[in-house]
């Protein structure tokens, strides 16, 4: 009897948490539907494009950050592999190299397929926000 009890307690305690975290939910959603304002398709389409700059800029410093980190691991396994070579193969460093390398010459690699894809003209829909190496 006890335990029928305590199931169906914790039944009920379940049951309330549920509603409770329901109409919170929908109180929210309300509340950011009606301070929403209308935005037309040009007006929407602009928040995207907008939005797809910042995105660009988050790979590009992401890909300089990650191949900078990639080749100083090559460094460091150089070295592992020059202290003792019969436990660091020589493909590993030279992998790492490569992969590093590639990922900081990534941003511009988006510059030129961008003009390729998409011509030389700033058009709707172009890449933008990314740079390439100054110098190149």
């Amino acid at each position: 009897m006890k335990n029928k009890k305590s199931v169906l307690f914790k039944k009920h305690k379940v049951q309330r948490l549920i509603l409770s975290l329901t109409l919170m939910l929908t109180g929210l959603a309300y509340t950011a539907i009606s301070k929403a304002e209308v935005l037309t398709l040009g007006q929407m389409a602009l928040t995207i494009t907008q939005s797809f700059e910042g995105l660009a800029k988050l790979i590009t410093a992401g890909a300089y950050m990650a191949g900078l980190g990639f080749v100083m691991a090559s460094m460091l396994k150089f070295k592992a592999h020059k202290d003792n070579p019969t436990q660091i193969p020589i493909g590993t460093p030279i992998a790492l190299l490569f992969v590093g390398s590639a990922l900081i010459f990534l941003p511009h690699i988006f510059v030129i397929a961008g003009y390729t894809v998409f011509g030389g003209t700033s058009g709707a829909a172009g890449i933008s926000g990314t740079t390439g190496l100054s110098g190149l």
